[in-house]
């Protein structure tokens, strides 16, 4: 990855941060998106001294808003005249429902729009820069989901959050599709995968009694973050996957997602929506 740029979202924890320090190792030019300046400055030092790579910085933004998205993007612009791999890794699981400063839903904003978002505004580099790669973290809470265009933040029926954010991670898996569909041609790849059930700090936001279960389970079943990291690294830097679009991977192999995901004219729907809501 000598002489590559990064941009790796959600990269202070988890598997975010597993991801940036492995393309770090490999020679990349690494820039990480966190939303705390204190923790983006610490985790910057670490991944320097950690594996020698002084070509490491930190952008700030609270992805869950548009507008800080639009900014961090800009930034990214401002600093480098390429970008030959995104990763798109932010995201969160909220057991109750809440909106963000600019008024949205907060699952849909930050696991949804903040991909379609920052995606989009740098579309123009990814292109300029190819051949290059956009690689989104879903999951496979988005099997067996389906797509509800009626009321994608969730106003009625939220629950405990796990429909919304199985919701959230469909989206996410037909934006990489459809996104891969209008990249044609313009040797951009664009692919989604599941991590499996990892060991972060996933969850840990839902006050006591959701964290405690949390913690739990990952502490029963879950997998470190470095195994989770590693399809985000294999679809970042595997030579095996130049070329390869559209497509969802689990254990660094392709695996069919849920039906609902392969609907294109759902999916054409989503991205005009989510135009719309921007």
């Amino acid at each position: 990855m000598k002489d590559k740029i990064c941009l790796v979202t959600g990269a202070t924890d988890g598997i975010g941060k597993v991801t940036a320090m492995s393309l770090a190792r490999m020679g990349a030019t690494v820039v990480g998106v966190g939303r705390n300046a204190q923790k983006t400055a610490a985790v910057t030092q670490e991944i320097k001294q950690a594996t020698g790579n002084q070509a490491i910085e930190f952008l700030v933004a609270d992805l869950s808003q548009v507008r800080q998205v639009r900014q961090a993007a800009a930034e990214f612009k401002r600093r480098y005249d390429r970008l030959d791999v995104l990763v798109n890794n932010a995201g969160g699981y909220f057991a109750k429902r809440q909106e963000t400063a600019e008024g949205r839903e907060m699952t849909w904003a930050l696991n949804h729009l903040n991909y379609f978002v920052l995606t989009n505004e740098l579309l123009d580099i990814l292109k300029a820069s190819a051949p290059s790669r956009i690689v989104n973290v879903s999951s496979d809470a988005h099997q067996g989901s389906s797509l509800n265009l009626n009321d994608v933040e969730f106003k009625q029926g939220y629950g405990q959050g796990w429909k919304p954010y199985a919701h959230s991670k469909l989206a996410n898996v037909m934006f990489t599709y459809e996104l891969a569909r209008r990249l044609k041609g313009a040797n951009v790849t664009a692919n989604a995968l599941h991590p499996g059930f990892v060991a972060t700090k996933f969850g840990h936001n839902n006050g006591s009694l959701a964290s405690v279960l949390m913690k739990s389970m990952q502490k029963l079943v879950a997998l470190t973050p470095e195994k989770g990291a590693q399809t985000s690294i294999y679809l970042a830097s595997a030579p095996a996957v130049e070329g390869v679009t559209g497509k969802y991977f689990s254990n660094g192999k392709v695996t069919a997602s849920t039906k609902a995901s392969y609907d294109t004219a759902a999916a054409a729907r989503l991205w005009d929506l989510s135009l719309d809501m921007i």
